[in-house]
């Protein structure tokens, strides 16, 4: 990312070359040597919005065939289900890795991405194929980075499990446009107060 002019509002041209305005109020949060402040004094890239929804071609999303609606009481609504059938993490990393090559991602700092399943373990989605996972930015312009992403995911965990959503319903939404659903089902914007919490997924 690097600063365009420091009129207001202010612009940044992220990495893949897309472009973005914010006011001064948010641009305060992010850094001339290239990204956003983060604990402990280190920087992450931000992405432009067009890089928030993972590319259809190569991440269209895929589910866990042992998971159904007829199941979910003994399956992912069940505490620890996730953890008993998540891939080990030199899988995923090594996935990161290739994955990010062929998003043509400038960026290649693993810390700067989520190797994010696009469909959620806690929905139902495939564990291991590549056609689910995908490496996700933690930051994208306005906060629809995988902080946010996270917590749709517990929403539609929650709805499901109690009833309020069907499991199918759930899986498309979040399959097709993650930040439609997000401004559905959670709210309009994500919150910026908020960027880590409980993970389920």
């Amino acid at each position: 990312m690097r600063l365009l002019t420091s009129f207001s509002p202010v612009c940044f041209l992220f990495f893949a070359g897309s472009l973005a305005c914010v006011p001064h109020a948010l641009a305060n949060r992010y850094s001339g040597r290239g990204g956003i402040a983060e604990a402990g004094g280190r920087y992450g890239v931000v992405f432009g919005l067009d890089q928030a929804l993972p590319n259809r071609r190569l991440t269209p999303g895929a589910l866990n065939s042992a998971v159904t609606q007829g199941n979910i009481r003994e399956t992912i609504c069940v505490r620890g289900y996730t953890k008993s059938i998540r891939p080990p993490e030199q899988y995923t990393e090594r996935l990161k890795r290739r994955e990010i090559r062929q998003y043509g991602y400038t960026d290649f700092r693993l810390r700067d991405y989520e190797e994010d399943h696009l469909v959620s373990l806690e929905l139902g989605g495939s564990a291991t194929s590549p056609r689910n996972l995908w490496p996700q930015p933690h930051h994208v312009i306005g906060g629809w980075g995988s902080y946010a992403k996270d917590r749709l995911e517990d929403r539609l965990h929650a709805l499901v499990c109690r009833g309020q959503l069907p499991l199918e319903a759930a899986q498309s939404a979040i399959a097709t446009d993650w930040i439609a659903a997000y401004k559905r089902y959670v709210g309009p914007d994500p919150s910026p107060s908020r960027r880590h919490h409980r993970r389920v997924d």
